[in-house]
């Protein structure tokens, strides 16, 4: 490692460092710092996240971070991510649900983002404590998703996955939220209304939670 790449490492641990005394300093002032992380490829062809984010994007102390804007080659800013994590005490992932799991640009995200030695394994405790929640919309009816259904398991059982990356982390897992019949192939205004008072009812529930 040259001198260059060792200054580089040094500031960004001095910087990881400071990020972990500010978030703590504002958890002991009873203030809480919410992050989302906007995981839809197409955020302008879907009415039921673009209207969930709208509904939240004035909201003072939640940060939106939008990967497909941010990071449309996948090159994901591991560095940046990882200091928005943590100045951060609530987590929400925002996607569609695809193929019972996350969108791809997504996973990049978790497979980067928490990587050992930050989120896990050796030293890796920088999520310990924040609280994880899942918001997503599906096309098909909710009715679907259940034991005899058309897709067989519940949301809660499909996301698994993601509850053990939680308890992995150290996060406080605190479960889905959740829309679903969320898509029209139909132009009439009275489904796209339906749509988006559901999505409303959404985003009125993340703020709730947000505060």
């Amino acid at each position: 490692m040259n001198k260059k790449d060792m200054n580089n490492k040094e500031n960004h641990t001095k910087e990881m460092h400071n990020k972990e005394i500010h978030a703590k300093k504002m958890a002991s002032k009873g203030a809480k710092k919410a992050l989302m992380i906007l995981g839809h490829p197409d955020l302008e062809s879907s009415l039921a996240n673009k209207t969930i984010v709208h509904e939240l994007s004035n909201i003072s102390n939640l940060e939106i971070r939008h990967l497909a804007k941010l990071y449309p080659d996948f090159n994901i800013d591991v560095e940046s991510e990882q200091a928005a994590l943590l100045a951060s005490d609530i987590i929400i992932l925002q996607y569609p649900f695809y193929w019972y799991n996350v969108t791809p640009i997504l996973k990049q995200w978790i497979d980067k983002v928490l990587s050992y030695g930050f989120a896990y394994g050796g030293g890796g405790d920088k999520l310990k404590g924040k609280q994880l929640y899942l918001s997503f919309t599906t096309g098909g009816p909710a009715e679907a998703y259940k034991k005899g259904g058309y897709n067989n398991f519940t949301f809660e059982e499909l996301s698994r996955p993601l509850e053990q990356t939680a308890n992995l982390c150290q996060m406080h897992y605190k479960g889905v939220i959740s829309s679903s019949s969320m898509i029209s192939f139909s132009p009439e205004d009275e489904k796209k209304q339906e749509i988006i008072s559901k999505a409303k009812a959404q985003a009125s529930k993340i703020k709730a939670i947000v505060g």
